[in-house]
């Protein structure tokens, strides 16, 4: 159980977490009619959110649609870039130091 315990607790969970996410959203169908929301807003019944459309609009972007993009949200290119700097900061402390955060 100590082996369990220490090997999950070197494993880097921010780092996963935000790679899945970009994977996440380079998967996503933007088109898609319906998808599954974690916005508590949208939760709520409430239909206008700031952050809702931004994974639909970093998904546009990716595949190359950039007026789409900005029409869905203008803040993706601005999130790409503060996530993959997140990356490549977590990336960095775990080369230097063994450890994130």
């Amino acid at each position: 159980m100590k082996v369990i315990t220490q090997w999950i607790s070197n494993l880097p969970l921010e780092l996963i977490f935000w790679i899945g996410s970009i994977a996440a959203i380079l998967l996503l169908d933007p088109q898609g009619g319906s998808h599954l929301s974690l916005c508590p807003l949208s939760q709520l019944g409430i239909d206008w959110c700031p952050g809702c459309g931004l994974g639909r609009s970093m998904s546009l972007l990716a595949r190359g649609e950039f007026q789409a993009s900005w029409s869905m949200h203008p803040l993706a290119l601005l999130a790409y870039v503060v996530i993959i700097s997140r990356i490549w900061q977590l990336i960095k402390n775990l080369k230097t130091t063994h450890n994130y955060g």
